[in-house]
């Protein structure tokens, strides 16, 4: 799962990727450029998995985050970075406290006007990539007749209609031939966004009041959009000590969790993303698949020889598994189970994949 970040200049975005990475882009050069850094997606059942198997390797499931450049109104270039059209989501920093020593570029702070220009830099670049193919689709199918070439036409025209109202590809309601034909175009506002509202020290205890002061709460009704309140500054200076310190901060500040584990649980949600887990004494190791996806397709996210050779996957309840306390104890209780490719995997099973190749 990849995830690009975005946000006005000043909006703490750089902040955030730090918390949610551990990259430090105060050690590079200090200029405009893209910082790229990976999440290890905290999972305790996993955790627990691995003090019951004693692994040589503990994995846990990533998430790769891509920082691009802070945008100024009108700056959408920044928007056009082929890693950022890349990503299967966008994640937008919004800015919520206020500081002197930092004024916002605005003059104001305002997360629910910020939110909104940044679509409108989103939407602005999807224009211009839309009314660009269209110009030269036109004289192609001029020269020649394809059946593609008219779908293709048909959804980039509805589409830029969309756009012109200022209406995100997200909710344009495409056919999937014409999702299909839109796919290489990588449009940005057709990518599900979780937008980030960034608070300060004094709004940290009380995220969620934050949250209904800022105007952003109209936006959790849109579709594939969700909205996650953070305090990255002061987070930040937690992250820095001693992990067994960290828990009785946040609870000091009311906090009832990390702010990784509220953006990454709402990445997943966003994205439909579920995880399953497979054990042993080599590794322990958790795997990101889509909700609803059949166990040969889970097979090939552990590896393509898998999914081509797939038999059957024994599939165990994580809590089952620990409680029984191995996968022996398992099959002799009947709670290990033999599933064929048309199985559906479901959050937190542990598999074990039956393959001949």
């Amino acid at each position: 799962m990849e995830f690009g970040i975005v946000g006005l200049e000043l909006s703490g975005k750089t902040t955030l990727f730090s918390l949610l990475t551990g990259h430090d882009p105060a050690a590079t050069s200090g200029k405009r450029e893209t910082h790229v850094g990976i999440a290890h997606v905290p999972d305790a059942r996993l955790d627990r998995l691995t003090a019951l198997f004693k692994p040589k390797k503990h994995t846990p499931a990533t998430v790769r985050f891509v920082d691009v450049p802070g945008i100024a109104r009108g700056g959408g270039q920044s928007l056009n970075l082929p890693e950022l059209r890349t990503m299967d989501g966008l994640l937008a920093v919004v800015r919520g406290f206020s500081s002197d020593a930092v004024p916002h570029p605005e003059g104001s702070v305002d997360p629910a006007r910020d939110l909104e220009l940044l679509e409108t830099e989103l939407l602005l670049a999807d224009h211009s990539v839309a009314a660009t193919r269209l110009e030269k689709l036109v004289k192609e199918m001029a020269k020649r007749k394809d059946p593609a070439l008219a779908v293709e036409k048909g959804a980039l025209e509805k589409g830029k209609a969309a756009l012109d109202t200022g209406k995100p590809l997200r909710e344009v309601d495409f056919s999937e031939e014409e999702r299909r034909s839109l796919k290489g175009f990588t449009f940005l506002t057709m990518k599900p966004l979780l937008a980030v509202l960034n608070v300060g020290e004094a709004e940290a205890s009380d995220l969620s009041g934050a949250l209904a002061r800022s105007g952003l709460s109209r936006w959790e009704g849109k579709p594939h959009v969700r909205v996650c309140p953070v305090s990255a500054p002061i987070e930040q200076e937690i992250s820095r000590l001693d992990p067994a310190d960290q828990p009785a901060f946040l609870a000091d500040l009311g906090l009832p969790d990390r702010a990784l584990d509220r953006v990454l649980h709402a990445a997943y949600e966003l994205l439909g993303l579920i995880s399953f887990l497979t054990v042993g004494e080599d590794e322990c190791r958790a795997w990101s698949i889509p909700a609803g996806t059949y166990a040969v397709r889970a097979a090939g996210a552990v590896h393509s020889d898998i999914e081509k050779g797939f038999i059957r996957a024994e599939v165990v309840p994580w809590q089952d598994l620990l409680d029984a306390g191995s996968l022996a104890t398992c099959r002799t209780k009947g709670t290990l189970r033999l599933e064929g490719k048309d199985y559906v995997v479901k959050d937190g099973d542990v598999v074990h994949f039956r393959f001949n190749v």
